[in-house]
């Protein structure tokens, strides 16, 4: 993990409450908000990774150890309850953020009313019921910053998941809509969409020669993105250098777009 990424005074201290965070992007927004500083807490369902993640945040000796409850986010009362568990343990939870995801290969033909439903609740709507759990202390404390990793992938029209990259267009939905809702109460919400970043999944299940040729080709940089660097928009997010921010989005894609 680099060292040489900004510092944000606000963030320490300061409690967090994050989605899919056992690995890929979720893991690097638990560790590098855990080396900020924050009491983080975080959900997921693949508890061997989750405790990989705590193992590397116990290893660089941060100040508070982040917090696992194996949650899978199909099952809304459980998220539900993990969330009043973190703002109990941390005494309020003031930064949320919705990454949780899965962007399996499907094809428009086979979808079936069944696997709809799935791409929809895994990909979308846990966002809102993680706000819905979350928000109304953010608004007693009048002080909330709600970051919802979103895609690229539906701007790119691909044709390869037809169901995640509807879902992920919706995430944007939920940020200006919620942005406007909680915005008198100094709670912000925005959106940070990933191009193509080079997670441990990306590579393994994904990756192809072809692939990589059309990324860098269609990129202005010609690197990868790797999962430190996309959250660092995250991180700004979070901390109150991001206080001028709501209802908007931003792209860490390497200059696709």
């Amino acid at each position: 993990m680099d060292t040489n990424y900004a510092s944000y005074p606000s963030l320490v201290d300061r409690t967090a409450f994050v989605t899919g965070g056992a690995d890929g992007i979720g893991s690097a927004v638990v560790q590098h908000l855990a080396r900020q500083g924050c009491k983080v807490a975080f959900v997921d369902k693949n508890v061997e990774y989750a405790h990989n993640t705590i193992e590397r945040c116990v290893g660089e000796g941060f100040t508070h150890t982040p917090i696992f409850y194996e949650v899978d986010l199909l099952d809304i009362d459980a998220l539900q309850n993990a969330c009043q568990m973190a703002i109990d343990e941390l005494e309020g939870v003031t930064v949320l953020v919705n990454n949780a995801a899965n962007d399996d290969r499907h094809d428009w033909r086979d979808m079936s009313v069944e696997y709809w439903n799935e791409r929809m609740n895994v990909n979308l709507r846990h966002y809102f019921f993680a706000i819905q759990s979350l928000a109304p202390q953010m608004i007693e404390a009048k002080l909330g910053s709600i970051v919802n990793v979103g895609s690229s992938s539906y701007m790119m029209q691909e044709d390869f998941f037809p169901g995640y990259a509807i879902a992920k267009s919706a995430v944007e939905g939920i940020t200006r809509t919620m942005a406007r809702t909680l915005g008198q109460h100094n709670v912000r919400v925005n959106t940070v969409l990933p191009g193509w970043v080079a997670t441990e999944r990306q590579i393994d299940k994904w990756w192809s020669p072809e692939g990589e040729e059309g990324t860098m080709r269609d990129q202005a940089l010609k690197k990868r993105i790797t999962p430190d660097e996309f959250v660092q928009m995250v991180l700004f997010l979070a901390a109150d250098d991001g206080g001028g921010c709501t209802a908007q989005q931003f792209m860490v894609d390497g200059g696709r777009f």
